[in-house]
């Protein structure tokens, strides 16, 4: 009677759980998987999971901003808050798939960067109208946009008073690509910023790293595109995917992992390291530090994942990323 009395409080506990709020920072330019995460946000917010509070791009392109309100019309979200970084020392990249913010196939009205809000000002908007310690970040890219934050005037105390957790996808952490030492993509484009992630985020307030062998695990079926996405005859992510990869490519899910973590962090999709910290060498190495006998910061943790939870993992972001959207 008593481990069912246990049971009961704890699924219980867990089914009226406070759903997450969050903010989706997204490098949508070059790879095509922030457009699979993206959906993602939108599947999760649809289901009652989460509450979708604005998208923030770190790159620059000039289609970014008009692209992801594209997607946003798409799933049944006109208008959700857009934001693009105004800093000019960020990545600027080329992108095969942001071309489709300009078919006639995808509605919408916000039609350039200089018309949407500066990231970092939106960030700081959406936190300040939030409950103490209730939005949760999901960034899938260059840290432009994070470091700025931080930067930003009372950007720390705003972090440290209004964000519960950052979900980061960025560095490796284990054997992968054929080393120990891989120089991930989301740091190295943008070093100095993920820097300042690693050293000047509120120890108050948990990192949770997604590193490229978790992605580099989970790909995404190529045939769920084909086969999955045909309802409608233009699907935004079906042809962004499409013209990213190709119809014979799975791409891995670095991105779409850290969503799913952030808003179901107790599912057990994934396992959590010990506690610890993660530091950013200037060659763009993560390197993680763990506690010693109790010592040391215990901010951080990375994601790691068994062959069972590999499975369940990507049958759930397959599911998410193709369920049809909320008209």
């Amino acid at each position: 009677m008593k481990r069912l009395i246990l049971f009961l409080c704890v699924f219980g506990a867990s089914l009226f759980a406070e759903k997450p709020k969050i903010i989706f920072d997204t490098d949508i330019t070059g790879d095509v998987d922030d457009v699979l995460a993206l959906a993602m946000c939108h599947t999760l917010a649809d289901r009652g999971a989460c509450e979708f509070l604005g998208v923030t791009i770190s790159k620059n392109n000039p289609l970014t901003a008009s692209f992801v309100d594209a997607q946003n019309t798409f799933h049944g979200r006109p208008d959700l808050p857009v934001g693009v970084t105004r800093d000019d020392q960020a990545q600027h990249r080329e992108s095969k798939y942001l071309k489709l913010a300009d078919s006639p196939d995808y509605p919408h009205d916000l039609k350039r960067n200089d018309d949407a809000k500066d990231a970092v000002e939106l960030i700081r908007d959406l936190l300040r109208a939030q409950p103490d310690h209730s939005v949760t970040i999901i960034s899938v890219g260059i840290a432009s946009n994070m470091a700025n934050l931080l930067k930003s005037p009372g950007g720390i105390d705003l972090v440290k008073q209004k964000v519960k957790t950052l979900s980061i996808m960025a560095g490796a952490f284990a054997f992968c690509n054929g080393t120990n030492y891989h120089l991930e993509a989301n740091v190295i484009n943008g070093i100095g910023y993920m820097q300042t992630v690693a050293d000047q985020w509120p120890d108050e307030v948990p990192i949770v790293w997604s590193g490229y062998e978790i992605g580099e695990a989970l790909p995404f079926p190529r045939v769920v595109i084909q086969r999955d996405l045909g309802y409608l005859p233009h699907h935004i992510v079906k042809e962004a995917y499409l013209l990213h990869n190709g119809p014979e490519h799975d791409r891995p899910c670095w991105d779409e992992s850290s969503v799913l973590q952030a808003v179901y962090p107790d599912r057990n999709f994934f396992g959590l390291s010990q506690p610890g910290r993660v530091k950013v060498h200037d060659d763009g190495f993560t390197r993680f530090i763990p506690v010693r006998n109790g010592k040391g910061s215990q901010r951080d943790r990375f994601l790691t994942m068994t062959s069972v939870q590999q499975s369940r993992a990507l049958e759930a972001i397959v599911h998410f990323t193709i369920q049809p959207p909320q008209k």
